[in-house]
């Protein structure tokens, strides 16, 4: 994350890895005020063993887009709405519009859970544990939702209304 005021909304990324038990790195990374740290971190992950970067900024988001630049490993961005952003739209926008050959997949605003489930679907995809995990967490998913439409049942309301 490009700063500590970022941690409240990328704190629910490290919570899912945790659940999913994916080692992670959680750590600051700015490319305005350490732009020398940013590229090392970047150009390094891959040696480090990381092989999948979430990466959340607010206001001009710059951090997903300038990781991407130096690293080949997969990159998500986190819009925030921080508090000199403009509604989350500026750091939306500076993730979405990246030029070609230059990707950062990004989710919404403020959904660093988000990023978490899309990492651990590329890491899944070449492990059996992981993939397990995710067709527990959808049916954990479902489930919920089945269990609400019934208590609303019992209640008098139907869901096909």
């Amino acid at each position: 994350m490009g700063s500590k005021s970022d941690l409240k909304i990328m704190s629910a990324a490290a919570d899912l890895l945790r659940q999913f038990n994916v080692p992670y790195d959680i750590t600051l990374v700015s490319p305005h005020r350490t732009p020398h740290r940013m590229v090392e971190y970047a150009e390094s992950a891959r040696k480090r063993g990381l092989r999948v970067l979430i990466c959340g900024g607010g206001g001009a988001a710059h951090l997903p887009g300038m990781v991407a630049a130096f690293t080949t490993l997969p990159v998500i961005g986190v819009p925030i709405n921080s508090s000199l952003s403009i509604q989350g739209l500026d750091s939306i926008l500076s993730m979405i519009q990246m030029p070609a050959g230059t990707p950062v997949a990004t989710v919404g605003l403020d959904n660093a859970a988000n990023a978490a489930i899309l990492a651990i679907q590329m890491l899944a995809l070449n492990n059996a544990r992981l993939n397990d995990a995710l067709e527990k967490y959808r049916t954990t998913m479902k489930d919920r939702v089945m269990r609400t439409i019934e208590e609303l049942r019992k209640g008098g309301f139907q869901d096909d209304v």
